[in-house]
Parts: C-alpha cells; sequence; structure tokens
C-alpha cells in the first residue's frame, strides 16, 4: 500500500544550482550516521546537518536525533508494531538554542493492505494545527484525502483529493487541491531501460496551462541519464552514475531555453556515499 504523494513523477532531475554531498555509514552496533551538506551556487550559503539514529528492533523502537549549521537541533521517538500491527507512533520536538523556539509534533499512522491513514499534530500554544490523510487501494485502484485544520482560527486550511490508478508498468494521477488547483499525470515504463512521465495542471480562473514532458533512460547497470522539459521552456538533464558499490555521482542542468544567451542557467553535483 503506498499514498497518492508525488505519483507518478519519476523521472528524477534535480540538485540545480547546488554543490551536494550525503555520507550514510553504520556502526557495528546498529547506529546509522548520516551526514549532508551542500552549497549554493547562486547565494554561496552552505547548509549541513548530522542524523544519528538507532533501533531496538525487538521493541519497535527507532531514536533519531538531528542538528544542522542553523543550529537546530531535533528528536525523533518512533514505536512501530506494538500496541497492534501496522499502527506507528511518533513524537517530534525541535529547538533552536540561539532563540528558543521549541516545536513539537506527534504522528500517528496505521497501515494495512487496503489501507493508509494518519493524523499529525502540530503543538502550538495557540491552538494546535491537525493534519489528516487517508489512501485507501483496490485492485491497483487508489483514492485518497488529506486535510489541515488551524483549530487557533477554527479553519480548514487545505483539503485535497486524489485518485491514481497503477498496474506493473503504467500508472495515472488526477488530483484536486482546496477545489481550485488540478493536475493529472501518466507515467509509462516503455521498457526495461526508459521511462517516461508528463504532468499537467491548471488553477481555477486562470487560463494558464502548466505541463512537462520527462524522461529516465538506463545506460547500463551502473548509470542512467534524466531529462524534463515544461512551458515555461526550462530544460533539465541529469546524470547519475554508479561509480562502486555505496558511491553515487550525480550531475544535473538546468537551461532557460527562452533566454539561452543571457545566462542564468544552473548546474548542480552531488556525491552519495554509504557503507
Amino acid at each position: 500500500m503506498q499514498t497518492l504523494e508525488n505519483q507518478p513523477r519519476t523521472s528524477s532531475v534535480r540538485g540545480f544550482g547546488l554543490v551536494k554531498l550525503d555520507v550514510k555509514t553504520k556502526s557495528s552496533s546498529g547506529v546509522e550516521f548520516k551526514t549532508s551538506g551542500s552549497s549554493n551556487i547562486d547565494t554561496s550559503k552552505v547548509t549541513g546537518g548530522l542524523e544519528t539514529k538507532y533501533k531496538w528492533a525487538e521493541y519497535g523502537l527507532t531514536f533519531t536525533e538531528k542538528w544542522t549549521t542553523e543550529n537546530t537541533l531535533g528528536t525523533e521517538i518512533c514505536v512501530e508494531d506494538q500496541i497492534t500491527k501496522g499502527l506507528k507512533l511518533t513524537f517530534d520536538t525541535t529547538f533552536s538554542p540561539n532563540t528558543g523556539k521549541k516545536s513539537g509534533k506527534v504522528k500517528t499512522a496505521y497501515k494495512r493492505e487496503y489501507v493508509n491513514v494518519g493524523v499529525d499534530v502540530d503543538l502550538d500554544f495557540a491552538g494546535p494545527t491537525i493534519h489528516g490523510a487517508a489512501v485507501a487501494g483496490y485492485e491497483g485502484w487508489l483514492a485518497g484525502y488529506q486535510m489541515t485544520f488551524d483549530s487557533a482560527k477554527s479553519k480548514m486550511t487545505k483539503s485535497n483529493f486524489a485518485i491514481g490508478y497503477k498496474t506493473g508498468d503504467f500508472q495515472l494521477h488526477t488530483n484536486v487541491n482546496d477545489g481550485s488547483e488540478f493536475g493529472g499525470s501518466i507515467y509509462q515504463k516503455v521498457n526495461d531501460n526508459l521511462e517516461t512521465a508528463v504532468d499537467l495542471a491548471w488553477t481555477a480562473g486562470s487560463n494558464g496551462t502548466r505541463f512537462g514532458i520527462a524522461a529516465k533512460y538506463q545506460l547500463d547497470s551502473s548509470a542512467s541519464i534524466s531529462a524534463k522539459v515544461n512551458n515555461a521552456s526550462l530544460v533539465g538533464i541529469g546524470y547519475t552514475q554508479t561509480l562502486r558499490p555505496g558511491m553515487k555521482l550525480l550531475l544535473s542542468a538546468l537551461v532557460d531555453g527562452k533566454n539561452i544567451n543571457a545566462g542564468g542557467h544552473k548546474l548542480g553535483l552531488g556525491l552519495e556515499l554509504e557503507a
């Protein structure tokens, strides 16, 4: 069972204007470490983060700690499949020592073969914000609803509905957000090496329709190339190469087709390490 979010956009071309490094390691005791860093070429801003995760499988417990270069500390405690099978409970907190700002969130999710339901509550002294989502599926068909209710304002701030259909090599997805934004996408796996996707979107009261076409081609077992173009004449190209097991290189470029000679095009470089 899966959610409908971001279905079926698969031909990923990402990391424009960034130089990124992601490193994942795991100690002999089972503690997982994830270090990430990125530099924005346009602004020269450098950001990074460190995450440690420990899983206590016997009790379905996962303990995660996070730190970012913006000096934000985060702690997440997750318990899964203990009260009943398919139920996941998470308590997530963040704290900024510089500003003293604190935030907390309680998340619940229940997942079975044909249904996936989740409720998250943002803890706020002014009044909690409640996020809810549910997806049901049967024989390839999926239907989902997502909402957000701001109790401080006693107002529904988000109401989204989506329907999808999925087979082994084909996916169809349509959505309506807040009754005013409409979208649809089609994904097709043409063969073992080639994948294609088309996205359409429009807003009520606007004559403009946004659309994009994307494709991904597997050059061999260790390399792939992706490309996408949208109606604004933005062309994105990505190349992924597995240099060795646990080491992946990512290159990307974004070109403004309407202003080839004006500059402002973006390049991206990423390296992912995992041991």
